[in-house]
């Protein structure tokens, strides 16, 4: 990992400025993730979903999906990603 003071180090080319306004962006991004959430359902705990429901906060699936759940979860296939971390915790 590149410092401050190394060369190609984050301290060339902007300074903190620049950190802080890409730090931001990625957390931004992070927060919502586009892609497959939308084809299946996810295992979230059910008082996630109830939170998320009364809050609008985004829940974290078993698979690390994250996102702000606004559909029937009846009307798509189970995310293959949360069935097997989910048979696995049933396991222990």
């Amino acid at each position: 990992m590149a410092t401050l003071d190394e060369p190609g180090g984050a301290g060339q080319g902007g300074g903190t400025d620049v950190l802080d306004r890409e730090l931001e962006k990625l957390l931004n991004e992070e927060q919502l993730e586009d892609g497959d959430h939308e084809r299946f359902s996810h295992y979230v705990p059910k008082n996630k979903i109830i939170e998320s429901a009364l809050t609008g906060k985004p829940v974290r699936a078993l698979c690390g999906k994250k996102w702000t759940p606004g559909r029937d979860p009846e009307k798509f296939p189970i995310c293959p990603d949360c069935q097997k971390i989910y048979e696995r915790m049933r396991d222990e």
